[in-house]
């Protein structure tokens, strides 16, 4: 009776995983899919032919939409955004090992905007920029804005590395007469590089493709997410599928990469214990 039970939740759970991964994955296969349509497709299925005709037109000059330098903002933004994140985090996980006056607050403070819907956030600080007299752009109002969604993520992963993180590593260290940045350089960044990356990645990806935050805090030029956006209503070719193929080969292989190295690092610390 309990070997068909468990057989029961088995397939259930089975069955629940499968749709929610045609769920996750079906409609992002079908873009692919529509990317090869060929020069006489459409947006719609069938396919006319097959052809990469759509990925050579990325790269020839759009009636509507700038990719290149969308894309580039949108990757410049996303390297900035990933350092600070990661540093930010890294001091923030540093700091709070120890209670100090004001720690819960200066918590709650950088967890909250969280829980703020993200327009809200965006027009607010666009609007504080106009008042100021000052421009919003990708570089100054959107980086504001993005580490308002990245940095309350990465502090809380800092938490809890160093929640499970043992004192007696760095005891050890100085036992041996290590100062406190040998210690810190030789004992602790190597064991915690795997969440360094790992906070990099989450503060890159989701800055890349951050949408509401950027809409009111971008200026006059847009990243790829906007631009994207707005090609939607003028676009009617499957070059808007060639780009979404693109970007998402891209936002897999910066995973790939980062797991790879997550992954090496990993081993070269087992080899060292």
């Amino acid at each position: 009776m309990n070997r068909e039970k468990r057989s029961l939740e088995f397939y259930v759970l089975a069955i629940f995983f499968t749709v929610f991964v045609l769920f996750l994955y079906g409609p992002l296969s079908a873009v692919i899919i529509l990317s090869f349509q060929g020069p006489d497709g459409g947006l719609t299925f069938p396919l006319n032919g097959v052809s990469l005709h759509w990925f050579a037109n990325l790269f020839e000059k759009q009636a509507v939409g700038d990719f290149g330098a969308s894309f580039q903002r949108s990757l410049m933004l996303g390297v900035m955004v990933m350092i600070v994140t990661v540093a930010v985090s890294l001091l923030a996980g540093l700091a709070f090992r120890r209670r100090f006056r004001g720690s819960t607050f200066l918590f709650y403070a950088t967890v909250a905007s969280l829980v703020v819907p993200s327009i809200i956030i965006s027009l607010g600080i666009g609007v504080v920029f106009q008042q100021g007299g000052l421009a919003p752009a990708w570089y100054s109002s959107a980086f504001g804005a993005h580490l308002t969604w990245t940095l309350p993520f990465g502090v809380l992963i800092m938490f809890a590395v160093f929640n499970r993180f043992s004192p007696a590593y760095e005891e050890a260290a100085r036992d041996l007469g290590a100062t406190s940045w040998q210690t810190f350089r030789h004992v602790v960044l190597p064991m915690i590089a795997p969440s360094l990356i790992g906070v990099g990645l989450f503060g890159f990806t989701l800055s890349y493709d951050e949408f509401a935050r950027t809409l009111m805090t971008s200026g006059t030029y847009n990243t790829l997410p906007l631009e994207i956006y707005g090609m939607t209503t003028n676009v009617t070719t499957p070059v808007l599928y060639a780009l979404g193929t693109v970007t998402t080969l891209f936002s897999f292989t910066i995973i790939l990469v980062a797991l790879g190295v997550m992954t090496m690092l990993g081993r070269r610390h087992a080899k060292k214990s």
